[in-house]
Parts: C-alpha cells; sequence; structure tokens
C-alpha cells in the first residue's frame, strides 16, 4: 500500500503504449461499491473473492500494465495468475515512506486501526514473501517522482525482456 502502484504503473503504461488497469478499480466500477463499503459488507474474504476473479480476466488481457492491491498475493490463484501471464514487478519503499504516502488515506481499510504503523508493518512482513516469489523484478521507488520512477522501471523492463 502506498507504494505506487497505480501513479507510476499509469505513466509505465504511457510510455509503453499499453492499457492500465488497475483490479481495485475495476471491482469499484464493476460492483458500483467502494472497496471499504465491500470490505464493511462482505469481509476481506468475499473481497479477496472478487479480487481474485478480477485478476484471472485481466491477466489474460494483451499489453496492459495491471496494478494489483498489495494484498493480493495472499491467494495462491493469484500469484499463479501473475507470474504465468506477464512480468511481474515488485515496487518497494520503505515502511516510513509507505506510512507517510498512506497516512491521511481512508481507502484503505487494513489500515483503518489505532496503530497503522504496526498494521503496515505486519503487512510487510506477512506478504512480502509471496511478493519475491511472484516478482521477476523488484524495484524500489523510494525517492524518486513518478516520471523518474516510470523512466527508470521502463528501461530495466526492455533489459529484462532481451
Amino acid at each position: 500500500m502506498g507504494v505506487g502502484k497505480t501513479t507510476i504503473g499509469r505513466q509505465l503504461a504511457q510510455l509503453l503504449g499499453y492499457e492500465f488497469l488497475d483490479s481495485d478499480r475495476e471491482i469499484e466500477q464493476r460492483t458500483g461499491a467502494t472497496i471499504p463499503w465491500i470490505f464493511d459488507m462482505e469481509g476481506e474474504e468475499g473481497f479477496r473473492r472478487r479480487e481474485q476473479a478480477m485478476i484471472d480476466e485481466l491477466t489474460l488481457r494483451p499489453s496492459v500494465v495491471l496494478a494489483t492491491g498489495g494484498g493480493a498475493v495472499i491467494k495462491p490463484e493469484n500469484r499463479s495468475c501473475l507470474k504465468q501471464r506477464g512480468i511481474v514487478v515488485y515496487l518497494q519503499a520503505d515502511l516510513d515512506e509507505l506510512l507517510a504516502r498512506t497516512r491521511n488515506d481512508k481507502n484503505r481499510p487494513l489500515l483503518q486501526t489505532e496503530d497503522p504503523r504496526n498494521r503496515l508493518q505486519a503487512l510487510l512482513e506477512q506478504r512480502e514473501p509471496w511478493y519475491l516469489e511472484v516478482a521477476d523484478l523488484v524495484f524500489d521507488t523510494q525517492q524518486q517522482n513518478i516520471k523518474n520512477a516510470a523512466k527508470n522501471l521502463q528501461r530495466q523492463l526492455q533489459a529484462f525482456e532481451k
């Protein structure tokens, strides 16, 4: 959360001439409900089922940059779709940076807690092994503006593909 998946992804898609998709936004558009509302009404497991179906569908599209929610890696089915159907980039930033970027965002249900720092740390500790499992490329977004990050990532992806 807060690493720049959507902002950098959108810029990268433009540089590559690809379509940009965000699995969370696709879920919201199709359901007419926000992610926090889905969490409230269906719980995390209900949301994860919707997310899995969406990722399965979106990873079949050609020439896309897909931003997934940070918890998408929880389900083995998602990890499999992502790994088998595309190049997976794990965007990283340190805990302080992530906390600063997400501090005032009320659209992140898992961080609506008394201690968002500890919650974010716990999520990172739980998920990082899965991120590393599926990642073809690890990319640090720390101290980079969006345009430079997207250009640097584009160069790394081009080198990766050769």
